[in-house]
Order: structure tokens, then C-alpha cells, then sequence
């Protein structure tokens, strides 16, 4: 039937053996974490830390390490969920197969959280400096909740039906915040919470926030699931955990009833402070910038609460599980959001933001005597423009007809196909000063701004790619240490600020000697994006 809360997983997994107790002392301050990342490395269990030095709670890490733990803990609820993905990409389907859904309309009625009066939540109070001080890198500016889940409501439309739950980066000691009294928040421009930030400017309002930490593991997921439009998060963690979610209708917003903490307040949404600097998913600290700030009016915790945590840093990390849930789960309803997309993928090796592989139709035209990227060029654009999938820098995309067994996640499969096809003079698409992840400052022109770039193929195959670097390649003053690293693909080490660095160039034919005016151009063209400020591609 699933988790009512975070302990009774805590327990389950201990039954299993797939968790751990430590009965030694850890610091929150760098140890708990580094613990982490080095069980994690390890494919090891869960780690429960009973004794957390400066606090009175016990913190637990690395429940989603593994994607078979991140299945054994929600092994009663995918099977249901699996079926509600189907019906949403289907419909018919009810009717084809009936005895495979008899129990939808029990499923679906775990859609709707449960209203109580009362919870296990609302009978502690705290404070934040009695929290667990978790902090995971040398530079962060101070402690953060990593596995926050922060619940708001449409100021338009309030009700849990058009609210929000996100995971956005809570920041609760450090910088010039007031102890015990303020927070902050750092959220990407796109994200929900923005859309109700957005309003209640707009209204002159102030705007309530919940952070809930802990409680049932589905809430977890849920606030990093990307649901559609009219799904909330609330209504898909009752799904995934196989139960209504019970909430407490408390005022101004209701809170988990089984959560272990909910550090509850609002935004003055004209009023912001510095927040950060953050070790990130992008391999490197996200910088101190002026982020909303949350007043705390309350800090509430369950009997027995436990303080979950993960650790946030370059791939592979605790959150590759959560990935790979997500694709398993939604991967199916992609072709019925964008028509004619059969499937995307984003690679955890590079952020997974940053860069995005897709397999598309390509119907456009269909009597012309050569095939080009047509169709893809109009899915790229709107992969570009939907939801966390905005977030990519980098797109290749592929026909589907050239190779109906080509596997997005086969990677260096899937980059061979694309190099064998695409022309780099009409196949080469740049979206320039636009919009980019909040984290991410590659392009070097600040917060929030950036370049993107289209790959797109289509066709028959073009040419054999080079598998050697040839004696007579000269490369410009500062590049050196060619490589093959796979056929078609070359690295070489070449200057930027601060040291050296790897710079991925994918070149025309079989690398053909003395170069091609269509290699020089190429290799020109990428280092002068280099020296302008955009990124190239993926960079060790």
C-alpha cells in the first residue's frame, strides 16, 4: 500500500538490508556529505546517521542511490501508475483491454489528497538553527535543505488543484540572513513557483510558501516529475505512493500530514537577498545572486522526524536515479504532448540539462528527391520552448525513418548516426541571447542568458567518419593533444581563464588532409565561439 511516512521506508529498507546505521557522530559540516558521495560511488545502501552533531535529528541519505532501490521502494504504486500512463497516452486503450484496468477508478482515487483537521506534523515546533547545518562543498555559502519540495498556490487560483510543488534550492543560514527568521529561494525562471511569484506582484500580495522536508518518499519524486499541465504534484504523489495523500488544511496552506518538517512562511515578492554560492549539478558553484527571500513564521516537525538529504555535484550523483524513474515513467507520453517526437533523453554525463538527444518523425515533403531536416527543425523549436526541456544548451536530433532501431540512450551510437548525416553548413542551427538555465554561466553573458544549439540529421548517411589523427593536422597556437575519443569526434586541449580545458569538435569527412576549406571553416568557426564566450560542447 506504500509509505504513510519516511520512517516506515527507514524500516522497510532496513528490513531488506538495503540500508545502513551509523552510530558515530557525523558533522553536518562537509562529513555527512562526503559519506554520501563516497557510498554512493560505491553502489552502497542507504545510510541512516543517528547521531548528527549541533542537532537533535538523525538524518538519512542516498534512499534513491540505486534505480533498483528507487523501484523497491514504490514496487506497489509503478504497476498502477504504469497503467494511468497508458491511458493517458491512450485512452482507447480502456476499451481494448478492459480486465488490464479494472482498477483505474481505485488508482484514480488516490489522485485526490485526503483534508484532516489534524497530523503528525502539527505536534512539534522548532526552530532553524536546531536543524541538521548540512553542508556539502568547502564554498557553499551556507547550510541548504537538498531535498527540499516547496508547496505554493496560484494567488489568482488557490486551492491545492493549481498549486505548485518544486524542488527548489532552500538556503537557511549564511549570507546576511536573519537567523531563525528568513530563508532563501532560488528558483529557475520557468519554474511554477515563478508563474505565483509572478502574480502576487502583480496583486500586491505577499505569497505564502510551505517547505516540506521528508514524509512519504513519492512527494520526493513528485516535486521533480514533470507533469503535465492540470496534473498537480499533490495528485501524482498520491499515485506513486500508493495511498491518498493525507493533508492538514491548515491556513494560509495546507501541509503534508505525515511530512518530517515543513518550514513554513511567505515571499515579499519585491524583496529579494543574496543567496549562494552552490556546488552544482554543472560541476562547478553556482554564484551569489540576489534570489526571492522567505519570511518564517513557523517551523514544524513530526515525532521521530528524520532529516533526508542528497548531495548535489557533477554526474553521477543520488539524482541520476530520480532520471532515470522519471524517463521510465513519462517517457511514454512524450509522442502525445509533441506529435511527431518519439523520444528525447537527457544525458546525466553532461548535467543533464545541458545537453538533449531526440529521435523525431520527418514527413515534410515527402515526394522531394533528397531528404533534410524539416519536420526536426519544427520539434526542435518546440522541445526547446517546453517545460525543464528549455533548459538544453545543446539538441541533436534525428530522424526516425533513417534508423528505427536507433536507441537515444545508446549515446555513442546514437552521435555516430548524427555525424554520419548531418551537413554542417545547413544542418547547424543557432538560437542566440536567449533564455538558458539559471545555473549555468558557460556563455559568460550572466544570469539567466545564453546561446542554444540545433543538431538536426536527416538523410542517408554522408560519409565514414576518421577514426585517426593524421600526421599533417595543424592546429592554431594554444590547441594541442588531438584525440579520436570515438569515430567522427575529436578533442583537443586548447586555453581558457583559469588553466586548460577539453573542447569537443565534431568535423566534416574522415578528417581529409591537407583540410578542406569545409574543415577549416569549421574548426575557425568553433574557435571563435569559444573565444566570444559560447560554449562549444561538452567540456571535462
Amino acid at each position: 500500500m506504500g509509505y504513510r511516512n519516511l520512517s516506515a521506508c527507514v524500516a522497510d529498507l532496513e528490513r531488506a538490508r538495503q540500508l545502513v546505521r551509523i552510530t558515530q557522530e557525523i558533522d553536518p559540516h562537509l562529513e555527512a556529505a562526503e559519506v554520501q558521495r563516497r557510498v554512493y560511488r560505491a553502489g552502497g545502501p542507504a545510510v541512516f546517521f543517528e547521531r548528527v552533531k549541533g542537532t537533535a535529528f538523525p538524518m538519512v541519505s542516498n534512499l534513491f542511490g540505486t534505480i533498483e532501490r528507487t523501484r523497491f521502494m514504490f514496487r506497489d504504486a509503478l504497476d498502477g501508475v504504469r497503467k494511468l500512463v497508458e491511458l493517458k497516452t491512450d485512452p482507447s486503450n480502456l476499451m481494448r483491454r478492459p480486465g488490464r484496468y479494472w482498477n483505474v477508478p481505485f488508482l484514480a482515487w488516490k489522485l485526490r489528497p485526503k483534508f484532516t483537521r489534524s497530523g503528525a506534523i502539527l505536534t512539534h515546533q522548532t526552530t532553524l538553527t536546531q536543524l541538521p547545518q548540512l553542508k556539502c562543498w568547502p564554498l557553499d555559502g551556507g547550510s541548504f535543505v537538498t531535498l527540499p519540495q516547496v508547496y505554493t498556490e496560484h494567488p489568482d487560483r488557490p486551492g491545492w488543484m493549481k498549486s505548485n510543488l518544486g524542488m527548489y534550492r532552500v538556503q537557511f543560514s549564511g549570507n546576511d540572513f536573519e537567523p531563525d527568521r528568513e530563508c532563501g529561494l532560488h528558483y529557475q525562471i520557468h519554474r511554477g513557483i515563478g508563474v505565483h511569484h509572478a502574480a502576487a506582484r502583480r496583486r500586491g500580495e505577499l505569497l505564502p510558501v510551505n517547505v516540506v522536508i521528508g514524509g512519504p518518499p513519492a512527494l520526493a519524486v513528485a516535486a521533480v516529475m514533470p507533469l503535465p499541465e492540470g496534473l498537480p504534484e499533490l495528485a501524482f504523489a498520491g499515485a506513486l505512493g500508493g495511498r491518498r495523500l493525507r493533508m492538514c488544511a491548515t491556513k494560509p496552506l495546507p501541509m503534508p500530514a505525515d511530512a518530517d518538517f515543513v518550514i513554513s512562511g511567505y515571499i515579499d515578492p519585491t524583496r529579494t537577498k543574496p543567496e549562494g554560492p552552490f556546488g552544482d549539478h554543472l560541476g562547478y558553484y553556482s554564484l551569489t545572486h540576489d534570489f526571492p527571500v522567505m519570511t518564517v513564521t513557523g517551523v514544524y516537525h513530526r515525532p521521530g522526524a528524520i532529516w533526508p538529504f542528497t548531495v548535489v555535484g557533477r554526474p553521477p550523483q543520488e539524482d541520476t536515479s530520480f532520471g532515470e524513474l522519471i524517463h521510465e515513467l513519462t517517457g511514454p507520453i512524450i509522442p502525445t504532448v509533441l506529435p511527431g517526437l518519439h523520444a528525447v533523453h537527457a544525458v546525466d554525463a553532461a548535467g543533464v540539462h545541458p545537453l538533449l538527444l531526440a529521435i523525431g518523425s520527418e514527413r515534410y515533403v515527402p515526394y522531394a528527391a533528397t531528404r533534410r531536416p524539416q519536420e526536426l527543425l519544427t520539434l526542435a523549436n518546440a522541445i526547446l520552448g517546453q517545460g525543464q526541456l528549455s533548459l538544453a544548451k545543446y539538441l541533436f536530433i534525428a530522424a526516425k525513418e533513417d534508423a528505427p532501431e536507433l536507441d537515444i540512450h545508446d549515446i555513442r551510437g546514437f552521435l555516430r548516426h548524427i555525424l554520419e548525416r548531418f551537413d554542417p553548413e545547413t544542418d547547424l542551427h543557432f538560437q542566440t541571447r536567449t533564455t538558458i538555465d539559471t545555473l549555468d554561466y558557460s556563455a559568460g553573458m550572466g544570469l539567466n542568458a545564453g546561446s542554444k544549439v540545433v543538431i538536426a540529421a536527416a538523410g542517408p548517411k554522408r560519409r565514414e567518419l576518421g577514426t585517426t589523427v593524421p600526421s599533417e593536422l595543424k592546429l592554431p597556437d594554444g590547441f594541442a593533444e588531438p584525440r579520436v575519443v570515438m569515430p567522427g569526434v575529436l578533442a583537443l586541449t586548447g586555453p581558457f581563464e583559469g588553466g586548460r580545458r577539453w573542447i569537443v569538435l565534431f568535423p566534416p569527412p574522415a578528417f581529409r588532409l591537407p583540410p578542406s576549406k569545409g574543415f577549416r571553416l569549421w574548426l575557425w568557426s568553433m574557435i571563435r565561439l569559444k573565444r566570444r564566450g559560447i560554449s562549444t560542447t561538452g567540456c571535462g
